[in-house]
């Protein structure tokens, strides 16, 4: 960035000293030759060169404000007959800043070329050729100065929203990141506190080997989530999309841990887009972790199928203080956070789908969703 700031400014300022120069070489010589006049008769030329000068240095301070370099070369003009310096403010006057009724101020330059042109003793003496000269050589470049300012304004209003929307894209990513690390470690975390709190429990050698042996399942599975996350972050075109078809093993894992689940699962293999299979699959895990952490005795029902041109999906749970077998299942602890219900809202909005969460009439909790298989707009 600094070595960007210090490039434009060298550029500047090359461009402003050899404008400068410019003047200096329309003005001094023309005066020293003999080749000078002014509509004020005779003019020293000392004075000639000095107001030659002072245009020139009001080439250096044209970019922060146009008055000096408007009223020199006006001076100039009239003093010396040359008219350069003049085009360059008018230009710089549209092009730089924003004079109000810069139109007028054009209109007193070019009557002033005008008058200059014309007792100009080394030209014609044209009305019509020196209108014509007037208008092209002042009033038009003022007119092309518009232009340019209105161009620089509009390069600085794209660059601008370049970066806004930049940034949202990776607000956007962030949060879409987020919400793929919270459902992965919180599912993944949660069953293996749980099986870890009853691994404490149990006495039974072989009961221990089987909840050791899930912690390590899960922690294996997690890892390789985590794997392909990150892969799909270096991989434009990887899909770790989990589909609808991993909730037949989200329940499995969630019954062998002791959560007592009716599944009803009717989609067609792969029939889904992946967006909404994927959004599925998350609502699903998100409701199994909570029912883990908060009513782990209840009935839980998952349903996910689809209905017309709509697929629902849903889990409910409904407090059984009477588990079967008369064993209670272990709450997981919480891991705080809250993010679940906000990442599975998301993502059902991004699906154009309908999300609703909230207690039920038996003193349960239900996680439901319903989202288009076609966007509304295709």
């Amino acid at each position: 960035m600094w070595r960007k700031w210090v490039s434009i400014r060298h550029r500047t300022w090359f461009v402003d000293a050899a404008l400068a120069a410019a003047v200096i070489a329309f003005t001094i010589p023309t005066t020293l030759t003999g080749y000078s006049f002014s509509l004020w008769g005779s003019t020293p030329g000392g004075l000639e060169i000095a107001i030659g000068v002072i245009t020139a240095a009001t080439m250096l301070v044209r970019r922060r404000t146009p008055w000096p370099a408007i009223v020199a070369s006006a001076a100039c003009a009239c003093a010396t007959g040359q008219v350069v310096p003049m085009i360059l403010a008018v230009f710089s006057m549209t092009a730089e800043h924003r004079v109000r009724r810069w139109q007028y101020v054009a209109l007193a330059m070019t009557v002033i070329y005008f008058a200059v042109d014309y007792v100009n003793p080394h030209t014609d003496h044209s009305v019509y050729l020196n209108i014509v000269r007037a208008l092209t050589l002042i009033y038009l470049p003022a007119v092309v100065g518009t232009w340019v300012h209105a161009y620089r304004r509009l390069i600085r209003d794209l660059r601008v929203g370049v970066r806004e929307r930049e940034e949202i894209a990776a607000s956007e990513e962030r949060r879409k990141i987020a919400r793929e690390m919270h459902d992965t470690v919180t599912h993944a975390v949660t069953a293996m506190v749980l099986n870890a709190g009853m691994a404490r429990d149990t006495t039974e050698p072989g009961e221990i080997r089987d909840l050791t042996a899930a912690i390590e399942d899960k922690g294996v599975q997690a890892l390789g989530e985590l794997r392909e996350l990150l892969t799909v972050l270096r991989r434009e075109d990887g899909d770790l999309a989990e589909g609808s078809e991993a909730i037949v093993r989200l329940v499995g894992e969630a019954q062998a841990g002791g959560l007592q689940i009716d599944l009803h699962l009717d989609v067609p293999p792969g029939g889904l887009p992946r967006q909404v299979s994927h959004a599925c699959y998350r609502l699903v895990q998100e409701g199994l972790n909570n029912v883990r952490k908060h009513a782990p005795d209840s009935r839980v029902q998952v349903t996910c199928e689809v209905t017309g041109d709509q697929v629902a999906v849903s889990v409910i749970d409904t407090p059984h203080p009477a588990h079967a077998g008369g064993k209670t299942v272990r709450a997981a602890p919480s891991l705080g956070g809250g993010y679940g219900l906000a990442g599975i809202r998301e993502r059902v909005c991004l699906a154009q789908g309908r999300f609703v969460s909230g207690p039920t009439p038996e003193g349960g909790f239900v996680l439901a969703a319903r989202l288009p298989l076609r966007r509304p707009d295709g």
